[in-house]
């Protein structure tokens, strides 16, 4: 399995980003997917998961109502849709692939900043 994530960028507080990461290679086996991020100087944090189906979602506290995780299964693609920005929000966002094995597959990461 391999990821490629896009759509980070620059914003300003209150404004919105998405975030796409399109998963290839043996796509069938992945069991779950998510978003991380790492702050500089920070240790990385997750920030939304997924279920295979995309039935199940859980979010970390700081963005929850802000933050969408969804994923469309027929173009093997997963996005995050985050509105509300802040400051804080500022990281590499990094997409995850959790296989069978529990193994994780990371994406190479994408950077989000947002300016006050």
């Amino acid at each position: 399995v391999q990821l490629v994530e896009s759509g980070g960028g620059l914003v300003q507080t209150g404004g919105s980003l998405s975030l796409s990461c399109a998963a290839s290679g043996s796509t069938g086996s992945i069991v779950a997917m998510g978003w991380y991020r790492q702050a500089p100087g920070e240790q990385r944090e997750v920030v939304a998961t997924t279920t295979s189906g995309g039935g199940s979602t859980d979010y970390a506290d700081s963005v929850k109502g802000r933050f969408t995780i969804s994923r469309d299964n027929a173009k093997n693609t997963l996005y995050l849709q985050m509105n509300s920005l802040k400051p804080e929000d500022t990281a590499v966002y990094y997409c995850v692939a959790q296989l069978p094995t529990g193994f994780l597959v990371w994406g190479q990461g994408t950077l989000v900043t947002v300016s006050s």
